[in-house]
């Protein structure tokens, strides 16, 4: 009898032991990209998840666990572009909308925009998005160029009479070809998402034109830099010079970050929710990600981060120097010259790769 009823334990402790495995949900988001507010009360209000959140600092690194087919994570936030492919290699499970009730909030226009990457909106849900553009110190570019300086053009970058006048105060570009290299193309009125590979070496020879007056490539460094006056301009990430304006005006250094959206237009990205095919608690998951669809969970976490959001019931919510900012909150006008970019195959992408290469060593 003692022997059936230590088994009958064992047996209750293992059930047990697996039910707690289940109810562990495993996050991978990007570093810095929420409050710890918003996971407190997701906490709070689920107090049978035990919610494990992890950081990564480029998509690559996601990817690479992706791949495997065990990341080992239930929820994961790939940008667009890259979530393209990985719905091609079928790491992800399509969405069961019936579990995501908040879904309504999301804006229709930019669905159809994400609808590039991901076909009939079936595999992730839109977290974040923002642009490619240009952030620059206004005192620093007018001593260089005057008053009449292109700051709300590619013109001021991919022109050499310009840029050139830059050096001496500090250019940063984006370390990232598949960001960059598109600009070139839009610039020579070619398709940014060119599968051409002779495409790629026009785009190189003007980059490689502008290429002495680049200070470095770096993808986070120009945050910092621009915000302590060690650089003048920079090709990057909208909500990061949202971020390093607050830094300045933190530090009382004297430095004014501002920034444009160029009138040309620009890439626009999204930072995607997925759930991978091997989740072990793909329920909770659908618990986590609707509550990031709630209006007043996902508004507090753009004033944080800086970044707009795609809830359309949300942005009134969201801090006026955010929402009301044409560069951060793209208007209706701007928003018919922004493009989604697209994978490329693997002829465009060696030549794509090929060029980069040129041209961060200048050669």
């Amino acid at each position: 009898m003692n022997i059936f009823k230590s088994l009958l334990l064992c047996a209750a402790v293992a059930s047990s032991a697996v039910h707690a495995e289940e109810k562990t949900l495993r996050v991978y988001n990007w570093f810095d990209y929420i409050t710890p507010k918003a996971l407190d009360d997701f906490k709070a209000a689920n107090p049978a998840i035990k919610l494990i959140y992890d950081i990564f600092d480029t998509n690559e690194a996601l990817e690479a666990k992706l791949l495997t087919g065990n990341s080992g994570y239930d929820v994961v936030v790939p940008s667009n572009v890259f979530l393209a492919k990985q719905i091609e290699a079928g790491v992800f499970q399509p969405l069961d909308r019936s579990q995501l009730p908040n879904w309504n909030h999301l804006d229709p226009k930019l669905m159809k925009l994400i609808e590039a990457n991901d076909p009939g909106n079936k595999f992730a849900v839109p977290y974040m998005y923002g642009t490619i553009l240009i952030g620059f110190n206004p005192a620093k570019v007018k001593a260089a160029l005057g008053d009449d300086a292109p700051v709300d053009s590619w013109d001021l970058i991919f022109k050499p009479e310009n840029i050139s006048k830059l050096k001496q105060c500090g250019v940063a570009l984006l370390d990232s070809p598949s960001e960059i290299l598109p600009l070139a193309l839009q610039h020579l009125g070619l398709d940014p998402n060119s599968q051409n590979p002779k495409d790629y070496e026009k785009a190189e020879a003007l980059l490689l034109k502008i290429r002495p007056y680049i200070t470095y490539f770096h993808s986070s460094k120009y945050m910092a830099d621009i915000a302590n006056g060690d650089i003048c301009v920079a090709v990057g990430y909208s909500g990061s010079f949202s971020q390093a304006a607050n830094r300045a005006k933190e530090a009382n250094n004297g430095v004014t970050v501002d920034m444009r959206l160029p009138k040309e237009g620009a890439p626009i990205w999204f930072d995607m929710l997925a759930i991978p095919k091997g989740a072990k608690n793909p329920q909770d998951a659908y618990t986590f990600i609707n509550y990031l669809l709630q209006p007043q969970v996902i508004a507090p976490i753009s004033d944080f981060v800086g970044y707009p959001n795609p809830n359309k019931d949300a942005t009134e919510q969201v801090d006026p120097a955010i929402r009301n900012n044409p560069n951060l909150y793209p208007t209706e006008a701007a928003m018919a010259t922004l493009y989604t970019l697209k994978p490329l195959d693997n002829k465009a992408e060696r030549a794509r790769t090929r060029a980069w290469t040129k041209i961060k060593s200048g050669t």
